[in-house]
């Protein structure tokens, strides 16, 4: 047996992780400290076997089914490479060519196409209330239709982001800060600010935010979350990064100051978002089908927004953290001054500085999202990455 892999499924014998089995993955926080690091394990046994050219197909045919009612790229491929990782088919739902258009119920759309689907993974994030909620709806659909024996297996759910959490985003974020620092044993203490920053575009996810201080809070780490008054999280979500804090003996403060965020950190994370209030008023537009009401939101938070420029991630700033060498992270595309517009969330000197690092960070997303797939289809991981290991088929043949 190889000896890394080995060590991988010695990890994971310590852990208790039974409940994930024929589970989904809808919020972080509510997985257990057991599960997450059973997560992080399996990304990086898989990731390990595929550098060693070693096959982790557990499935000879199948699909994932993705479902993405806002775009993605990182995310997409992310859930694309993970599913064609185990063995699975993709196929894109594509509602617009859907009969959704034409009044098909979430019950009926989720039972047909989930015939042979073991996976599906939705992105559901612009409305507050509303993603989540829809991803519940959709898999209490399946559940039901395993249970009335219209379905042979019960796909897996995947949140591949919603209105209140980006958990792939998030655990990948994390196992790069844990490869980073050199393991889980070295974080307590370290400080990170998640911070917003400038963006000339209006409505953007509050989930990332949100993800990480409701992660980041439960390694005992010093989480700083930082924006300009008026433009606050879920109440709820910083509920738990406190509780959070407490249990591990770490901290969760807030501030309205960007340079006091930055000062002596670890880790930055400057990324822009929408007001909690404003999503949940555009919420309410949408629902109304108020179009002159939505673009009077629009221009209101663009002005809102553009007093704030000053938000931005220098080069100044950066001298602050920690030995001025402060780890940058950003769930990408950032907005880039000069790159990708004029002003922005973060200088073109200190992107290119981290482009590397960058890139290396949303490398791990495909093994979280393979990961927690995994963790629910297989009662006995271990013993499956053992077989896979033993079974010796080489991932690509060379002759």
């Amino acid at each position: 047996m190889d000896k890394t892999l080995q060590m991988y499924i010695d990890k994971l014998n310590a852990l208790n992780f039974k409940e994930m089995y024929n589970g989904d993955f809808f919020l972080t926080w509510e997985k257990t400290d057991d599960e997450i690091e059973a997560v992080f394990t399996v990304a990086d046994a898989l990731r390990y076997m595929r550098e060693n050219n070693i096959s982790t197909k557990i499935f000879e045919s199948g699909l994932g089914i993705s479902l993405f009612r806002d775009n993605s790229t990182r995310t997409r491929f992310s859930f694309a490479s993970a599913c064609n990782l185990l063995g699975l088919e993709v196929q894109d739902l594509d509602e617009g060519k859907s009969q959704i258009a034409h009044g098909e119920t979430v019950r009926e759309t989720a039972n047909m196409v989930s015939f042979m689907a073991d996976v599906i993974g939705i992105r559901d994030d612009m409305y507050i209330g509303k993603g989540n909620a829809y991803m519940h709806e959709f898999m209490d659909a399946v559940t039901q239709g395993n249970k009335d024996g219209v379905l042979e297996q019960k796909p897996t759910l995947v949140n591949l982001q919603c209105d209140i959490d980006h958990p792939t985003q998030a655990m990948a974020d994390m196992l790069h800060i844990i490869h980073h620092f050199g393991g889980v044993e070295n974080l307590k203490g370290k400080k990170i600010a998640m911070t917003w920053a400038y963006s000339p575009s209006y409505g953007k996810p509050l989930s990332v935010p949100q993800g990480v201080i409701g992660l980041m809070t439960r390694f005992g780490m010093d989480v700083v979350l930082a924006h300009p008054e008026g433009y606050e999280v879920m109440p709820e979500v910083e509920e738990v990064a406190r509780k959070n804090a407490e249990q591990t003996g770490g901290t969760f403060t807030k501030t309205h100051s960007m340079a006091e965020a930055f000062k002596d950190a670890d880790i930055v994370y400057p990324k822009s978002w929408a007001p909690f209030a404003a999503m949940e008023e555009r919420t309410e537009l949408y629902g109304n089908g108020d179009t002159a009401g939505i673009k009077a939101l629009e221009q209101r938070l663009l002005a809102q927004n553009a007093e704030h420029k000053d938000w931005c991630c220098t080069e100044e700033l950066m001298a602050t953290t920690k030995d001025g060498k402060a780890l940058y992270l950003h769930c990408l595309p950032a907005d880039i001054n000069g790159v990708s517009c004029v002003d922005g969330e973060v200088e073109a000197s200190v992107f290119d500085r981290y482009r590397d690092p960058l890139y290396k960070e949303a490398s791990y997303k495909p093994y979280i999202i393979a990961a927690m797939i995994l963790l629910a289809k297989c009662k006995d991981p271990q013993a499956t990455l053992k077989a896979l290991e033993e079974r010796g088929m080489a991932r690509w043949f060379q002759a």
